[in-house]
């Protein structure tokens, strides 16, 4: 959505192959994810979904993508998706000046005449990113891509909803913001808010068994031969 909105306009069919976010073909024929129909019911545009096993349908992306490999990737870092965004841009305006021998001019000079030929974008921009309801655990923990972001305990046995995008993950409950944590994109990490790990051990405190304080007690010691008495011992018996 963020190149969509760099350009001011959306194509009127997008091309995709059949990643699971997306879609797939069933008995032949292409089938949409609802988040993906909805995307694009909002922009108002047609996804074109490539045939299982048809490189040359998918040609012209994978050609996109090995450039991008073999030119902007090698000798770069990316701290995350942002970072990542940002250099491409930056790339972008650079490669975009070249002269393409295949289209005998430069990128930048198509430009005009493909956004005339775009429909305009949406008043209100579509939904993107991850989403998901669940019912918070005991631990506290929402789990989005083998990473797990802490909440605040209140709302344990609650009904949550997890929202993620590029940069952000966060959690709300009954419309309020129940956590709120940068996006991590590492895998098998857990994120802690102290924040939320103190409100947890308090109510953990809150709920243990209280202990009595032992009492000191000065119990009387009798003598032995009040132990004799009571068991009618005569002195001097073995």
């Amino acid at each position: 959505m963020a190149l969509l909105s760099l350009l001011g306009a959306t194509p009127k069919t997008l091309v995709w192959d059949n990643e699971g976010a997306i879609g797939g073909w069933k008995r032949g024929r292409p089938q949409l994810t609802q988040d993906a129909e909805a995307f694009r019911g909002t922009l108002g545009a047609r996804i074109l979904q490539c045939r299982p096993a048809d490189p040359e349908a998918k040609g012209l992306v994978e050609r996109a993508n090995g450039y991008l490999e073999t030119s902007f990737m090698p000798g770069r870092a990316f701290t995350g998706p942002h970072d990542f965004n940002t250099q491409l841009e930056s790339w972008l305006q650079r490669a975009n000046q070249r002269h393409h021998r295949r289209l005998d001019c430069r990128p930048a000079d198509r430009i005009g005449a493909d956004r005339a030929a775009m429909v305009a974008l949406p008043p209100v921009p579509p939904t993107v990113g991850w989403r998901s309801a669940t019912r918070l655990a005991r631990d506290h923990y929402v789990r989005v891509a083998s990473n797990d972001y802490s909440v605040h305990p209140s709302v344990i046995g609650r009904l949550v909803e997890v929202v993620a995008d590029l940069e952000h993950v966060t959690v709300t409950c009954a419309g309020q913001v129940v956590a709120r944590h940068q996006r991590c994109w590492d895998v098998h990490q857990t994120l802690t808010d102290p924040a939320h790990a103190q409100a947890a051990a308090t109510l953990r405190a809150a709920r243990l068994p209280r202990v009595a304080t032992p009492i000191d007690t000065e119990v009387e010691q009798r003598r032995l031969s009040d132990y004799d008495a009571l068991l009618d011992l005569q002195e001097g018996v073995a």
